[in-house]
């Protein structure tokens, strides 16, 4: 299917569906503005009901596909350490890609997907050391005994600002247990994740394990979550959204799993290394922007080192730079 008319001088970035990367059903377009400048600087296609029920159907395919349902564990294992020496040899282009998307620094997205490719070696090697038990049982004429196999199909929903990090933590498992996925990107800035399908079909796993959608809720995410072929969902985001999810698990009982932040204080006790407490403070709020759900948004510090950790904190925030996030100096 030929991609739509687009601006000659943007990249676009089509979905993920069922092995194959294309425009959606209805052709639908978004702009993605680079927050740097305001300025629009790619296109994504969004996907219509249509597209995200292809991607539930390709799902309910591949896991009764003997390509993915009778390969062994340690095979599975290969795929994902494949997966992982890719996603590190494109680690730059993935993270500025996400940089121009999101806003994050460089230096944040690129040491992130350089070393997300850790979480995937990881379950690479779990995923022919899934063990379990077989309960004993005092009657002789029952045969007792203990199957694994994959949960089904995984809704992994990824928000906007640890695209590759929070992608891994829900994608390297579900895989590496014969699972199949279908990531849902956040609309806001999903061109990274698109990006990394591409990675997905070079690995060669088999159509329909993993497909990569992005759009809105009514046409995406909704029907996504309440899909009954659904059997699993993994969210990152706010509790506005996760109050959704919640809602549309009635239609299909998925088993969920809901990471909404936290957002909790940095204490400062009055014995602390001031050096070390401003450190932690620091960090804590202008990293990635302070726009993370570990952000230490506020903190409780003890009166009588308050005078000290400000004038530590003021001297060190006047030095920040701020400019390009793809420059490697802000």
């Amino acid at each position: 299917m030929p991609y739509p008319s687009l601006h000659a001088n943007l990249p676009f970035y089509p979905l993920f569906i069922d092995g194959t990367s294309c425009p959606g059903s209805e052709q639908q377009i978004m702009n993605s503005y680079n927050p740097a400048n305001g300025q629009v600087w790619a296109q994504f296609a969004c996907a219509s009901q249509d597209d995200t029920h292809r991607a539930i159907e390709g799902a309910k395919h591949a896991l009764q596909n003997p390509d993915w349902r009778d390969i062994s564990a340690s095979t599975r294992g290969k795929l994902l350490y494949k997966l992982a020496d890719l996603l590190e040899e494109n680690a730059t282009r993935l993270g500025e890609i996400e940089t121009k998307d999101s806003g994050k620094l460089a230096a944040e997205t690129i040491s992130q997907t350089r070393y997300v490719a850790d979480y995937y070696r990881y379950f690479a090697g779990l995923a022919d050391k899934v063990e379990g038990a077989t309960l004993p049982i005092d009657k002789p004429d029952m045969h007792v005994y203990t199957v694994c196999e994959p949960i089904g199909i995984v809704c992994a929903i990824i928000p906007w600002n640890a695209q590759m990090f929070l992608t891994a933590t829900k994608l390297a498992p579900a895989l590496a247990a014969g699972c199949a996925v279908i990531i849902k990107a956040s609309e806001i800035a999903p061109c990274v994740m698109l990006a990394f399908a591409e990675l997905i079909a070079q690995v060669g796993f088999p159509k329909g394990v993993v497909s990569i959608l992005t759009g809105d809720i009514e046409n995406c995410a909704s029907p996504l979550t309440s899909h009954p072929d659904i059997d699993r969902i993994a969210f990152t985001g706010g509790t506005q959204a996760a109050r959704h999810i919640v809602r549309n698990s009635a239609y299909n009982f998925a088993l969920t799993t809901l990471e909404l932040g936290g957002k909790s204080p940095i204490i400062v006790w009055e014995d602390a290394d001031i050096k070390s407490a401003v450190n932690g403070l620091i960090a804590g709020n202008f990293g990635a922007s302070g726009q993370s759900c570990v952000a230490g948004s506020r903190a409780l510090i003890h009166r009588n080192i308050l005078p000290d950790i400000l004038a530590n904190l003021r001297e060190k925030a006047n030095h920040i730079t701020l400019g390009d996030p793809q420059d490697p100096h802000t």
